[in-house]
């Protein structure tokens, strides 16, 4: 496979400022969601920009059918792990479900605490004017703050449904709007999740900051997927946006076949395996 050399390839560590200036020169972002220290390493030797410790560990670590379950103390395990590993990414760190909403002194809190005890780079955190006092307060104390808009997996069961949010005008409106908003007050960058393309375009135009989208179309400024998606090690989840680059589910099990198969036959360890 050729690759596209990236304008940014000797950068020695990602900034919010360099994903701006990425922006700048139409260089499309790459981010993918990492939760401990091996994957973590392997997306950063990768070249990956963004690394998300996003709260779907919810989901493909412990096993949860939503994000809501997960805590502050588990993303910050998951984020230390992660932020151990990576060396040039920009680390991103999701605040979990109840950390920030209607409550914007907790919001600061829980981000200082996630800045603090991980290391990481920055904070992401759903919803737009509902929630942009605590934007604005964790801003305050020097903390980049990731929007995230369109279907925020938090709010799941006001939503009832995951399908595609923003096809209407009224809530299309509402987006543009929050989004502008999150854009004022200082967020360096916002997550577009399952809206139309032609919105998610229209709101990377609109807007001078980064818009990543997942399900958001091309016209944005970068993708993001769930690692674990996007390997093929999850199967159940099979949206339309996904791209599956390996098949890693069937692979693992067969080697573990093998592995039991070697076992079983005393072919493993052999002569060169033992002391």
């Amino acid at each position: 496979m050729e690759f596209k050399a990236s304008k940014f390839a000797g950068v020695s560590k990602v900034t919010t400022h360099v994903l701006q200036e990425m922006k700048n020169k139409n260089e499309k972002i790459a981010m993918l969601t990492a939760y401990d220290f091996s994957m973590g390493r392997l997306l950063d030797q990768g070249g990956i920009d963004v690394v998300l410790v996003g709260d779907s560990a919810s989901n493909v670590m412990a096993g949860h059918t939503s994000t809501l379950p997960i805590t502050l103390n588990e993303m910050i395990y998951h984020g230390v792990s992660v932020v151990r590993a990576v060396k040039r990414a920009l680390v991103v760190v999701d605040l979990p479900f109840g950390t920030y909403q209607g409550n914007s002194k907790e919001a600061l809190t829980s981000a200082i605490r996630i800045m603090k005890e991980t290391g990481a780079d920055a904070v992401k955190i759903e919803g737009g004017k509902e929630i942009l006092e605590s934007v604005q307060r964790i801003l305050s104390a020097g903390i980049p703050v990731m929007g995230h808009l369109g279907l925020t997996p938090q709010s799941i069961h006001k939503f009832g449904t995951y399908v595609v949010r923003a096809t209407e005008e009224a809530e299309a409106n509402k987006l543009i709007d929050d989004a502008h908003l999150l854009e004022e007050v200082g967020c360096f960058s916002i997550v577009l999740e399952k809206i139309p393309a032609k919105l998610g375009t229209r709101v990377a135009s609109e807007l001078k900051i980064p818009i990543i989208g997942i399900g958001a179309g091309p016209g944005v400024d970068g993708q993001v997927l769930v690692l674990h998606d996007m390997l093929g090690i999850t199967q159940e989840f099979s949206p339309r946006f996904l791209r599956r680059y390996n098949d890693l589910s069937t692979q693992i099990q067969n080697s573990v076949k093998s592995y039991i198969n070697d076992v079983k036959m005393v072919d493993f360890p052999n002569e060169k395996e033992q002391y």
